[in-house]
């Protein structure tokens, strides 16, 4: 029998989860500082790079990153950040996460096959894959 979760716990991750994906990441990199974890993840697997990567966040990318990200973390449908950025055409922050260790090739489709599902031979070719 597990226990409910503390409502106020819940409501924290709620917010943090939000300033993920304002990309708020001074408030991001507070928040990791003070003990959130730099991997915490919402109820579909979306870690806090995955929601600031997919809303076109690069400096909280970067904020998180620096911070113990994991920048290959797939989600519960094993989309990495990297192919969310890819499929929403986010250049800067594709480069953050190449930067901080993304694997083209990681994820269920990787970015790699995200770039050749929409003809992006600029990103085959970044991602040695053209």
């Amino acid at each position: 029998m597990s226990e409910a979760p503390d409502p106020e716990v819940v409501d924290l991750a709620t917010k943090i989860f939000d300033l993920a994906r304002q990309g708020d990441a001074a408030a991001l990199a507070a928040y990791v500082d003070a003990g959130v974890p730099a991997n915490l993840t919402n109820d579909s697997g979306d870690s806090l790079v995955m929601l600031a990567a997919y809303h076109g966040h690069a400096e909280a990318v970067v904020a998180l990153v620096a911070r113990g990200a994991d920048t290959n973390r797939a989600n519960d449908r094993g989309q990495t950040p990297l192919a969310g950025a890819v499929f929403k055409g986010e250049d800067a922050v594709i480069r953050a996460l190449l930067d901080g260790g993304a694997d083209p090739a990681a994820g269920t489709p990787s970015a790699v096959d995200t770039a050749r599902m929409f003809g992006k031979a600029e990103l085959l070719q970044l991602f040695g894959a053209a």
